[in-house]
């Protein structure tokens, strides 16, 4: 039987996997990826997702996740796997974070937070913040 994290390390070499295997060349799941991130850096006042997902609270990022649990589901059952494949790597991103002890996801969570950062990048000089 395999515990939580050892399910999480799984599944997150899984996502890092499929990303470089080419997830992270599909314009439209990466404009859905660094919206999302943009859109939440910015209602959390942080100047990217990276700032945000550190200054995050316990409450909040529990919020958060509920909230990508919830929507994350909705987009799969209504047949929209980009948005839904964007709100996992940013759950994954934020749960990553608090399994640091773990070798494994210790490493893969800066892998990933690359991909979110160059896809928020991308999507913020596409889609510039208003004045």
């Amino acid at each position: 039987m395999t515990t939580q994290e050892e399910d999480f390390r799984i599944r997150l070499v899984a996502l890092l996997k499929d990303l470089q295997q080419g997830g992270a060349d599909d314009g439209e799941a990466m404009f859905l990826l660094g919206s999302l991130a943009a859109g939440l850096a910015d209602d959390l006042k942080s100047p990217n997702w990276v700032a945000a997902k550190a200054a995050m609270t316990p409450g909040t990022r529990d919020d958060v996740l509920r909230t990508f649990q919830d929507q994350g589901n909705r987009h799969h059952r209504e047949g929209r796997a980009k948005q839904a494949y964007a709100i996992q790597a940013l759950a994954m991103s934020l749960i990553a974070a608090t399994l640091r002890d773990d070798d494994a996801i210790a490493a893969g969570e800066p892998l990933l937070d690359q991909i979110v950062a160059a896809a928020e990048a991308n999507f913020r000089r596409a889609v510039p913040r208003p004045n």
